[in-house]
């Protein structure tokens, strides 16, 4: 978790990449461009020469103009204090939200415009501060005189501890109407100037202070009607912690032999795959089943029987006829991929200004309702990576052949690296990893 100085460290990181940002492109500028993190009637006054005079230098500001409670993280921790308020039991994380107001002053037409315009982009490609992206700056900001030398907060902020906070600090536009925008510069008694608002979320801040913990548990005591006091010990709930296919990849194919790790897995019987288009669970009989891990296979029955795309998995335990379920484990998501094969020539004809690709021979079949796209890709130059999502399938019957419009000419005769996402499990791709650089081995499609 962060200090109390987590706040100054965001706006001193933010500072630190603009300045760089800036430094780069000094050059479509007149003067240089100067960054600075103040109040906008101080900002105004400072780079105002007198009544009327117009703006003397290019600079863009940055202002903290309002810090609310982050909802998510609010109540994540019991409370700091006991309830008479004599001793400390916990430390919770102060959870804050940052909205800042990025404010852009040009001394010429259209330079405050260019200003916010370079700005903005950074936020847009990188909207995550990313724990070295932290570091790199503030190790700057406190051991180099640059770019701020006489701030002595600076020598401190390493000590923040905003780089090791267990949630990444994420940046997102804000939207405030126009009369929010009026309202705010008219208490801040400064000419509006072009701005764009954003959230900065989150920064947790908790104090490092000692707190008493509760003796540990050394026994659960169960009522009579649950435990009895001369009866075995009671049984430990059984759950799942992974899912884990042969391929490493987001889904498995069917036929393919996937391991479930957890705990207290003796005894399972099967495994129950639940996805929101099949009105009946798929189910596949648990094998090596051990305490801590059982494998199953997925079923391959007919291509049409079950959609590939996104399941609930859990574990259960039968009863002796195999039709009521004693018990059974937490669920986890698990994904049963499409099949393409290793090679493939589709047809493709001329649409427009685009391409119409058919690809057939599917495998399970496309069901409607579900959200399929194709991708294909290069690996040589020249270099070619584009997708497109599977035109509406009629009808309520799954299909074996979807249709795919891009809107590209693609190139035809060219070995294509071809992958079909179905609800976000995408086929599986192979690869040589003996070779360095590794190098994909399939599926490829040619037009």
């Amino acid at each position: 978790m962060s200090n109390a100085l987590a706040i100054a460290g965001v706006t001193a990181v933010l500072q630190y990449y603009l300045n760089n940002l800036y430094a780069g492109v000094a050059s479509n500028f007149p003067s240089a461009v100067t960054v600075s993190c103040l109040a906008p009637d101080q900002v105004q006054n400072s780079i105002v020469g007198g009544a009327g005079t117009a703006d003397s230098e290019n600079q863009v500001n940055l202002f903290l103009h309002q810090v609310s409670h982050n909802a998510a993280w609010r109540n994540v921790d019991l409370a700091s204090m006991s309830s008479d308020g004599t001793r400390r039991v916990g430390n919770p994380p102060l959870a804050l939200n940052l909205h800042y107001l990025l404010t852009a002053y040009g001394s010429d037409y259209w330079q405050a415009e260019a200003l916010l315009g370079y700005a903005l982009m950074m936020l847009h490609e990188a909207p995550t501060l990313t724990r070295q992206d932290i570091s790199e700056a503030i190790t700057v900001l406190t051991t180099l005189p640059y770019p701020y030398p006489t701030n002595k907060l600076s020598g401190f902020l390493n000590t923040a501890g905003l780089s090791d906070q267990i949630e990444m600090i994420k940046v997102t536009p804000e939207s405030l109407s126009r009369e929010e925008m009026a309202w705010l510069w008219t208490a801040l008694k400064a000419d509006y100037r072009p701005t764009f608002p954003f959230q900065v979320s989150v920064v947790l801040m908790q104090p490092q202070l000692g707190s008493s913990f509760a003796l540990p548990v050394l026994k659960t005591v169960f009522g009579p009607s649950t435990q009895p006091t001369d009866g075995p010990a009671p049984l430990q709930p059984p759950q799942i912690l992974t899912v884990e296919t042969p391929n490493g990849q987001t889904g498995a194919l069917p036929g393919d032999t996937v391991t479930v790790t957890g705990e207290f897995l003796t005894g399972a019987t099967q495994v129950s795959m639940t996805n929101a288009l099949l009105g009946t669970p798929l189910t596949a009989a648990a094998g090596d089943v051990q305490g801590n891990s059982l494998t199953f296979k997925v079923p391959s029955g007919p291509p049409g029987a079950f959609p590939a795309g996104a399941y609930q998995l859990e574990v259960q335990f039968m009863d002796s006829t195999n039709t009521i379920a004693l018990q059974a484990t937490n669920t986890l998501p698990f994904g049963i991929a499409p099949y393409l094969p290793a090679t493939q020539t589709l047809v493709s004809t001329a649409s427009g200004t685009g391409t119409l690709v058919t690809l057939g021979g599917l495998s399970p079949y496309a069901w409607p309702g579900q959200t399929i796209v194709l991708a294909l890709s290069t690996t040589s130059a020249p270099l070619m990576n584009t997708s497109a999502q599977a035109q509406p399938i009629i009808g309520t019957v799954p299909v074996a052949s979807l249709n795919f419009l891009f809107d590209e000419i693609l190139p035809t005769s060219v070995q294509m690296l071809a992958r079909l996402v179905v609800d976000g499990v995408t086929s599986v791709v192979t690869a040589n990893l003996s070779v360095f650089p590794p190098t994909f081995t399939g599926p490829w499609v040619k037009l």
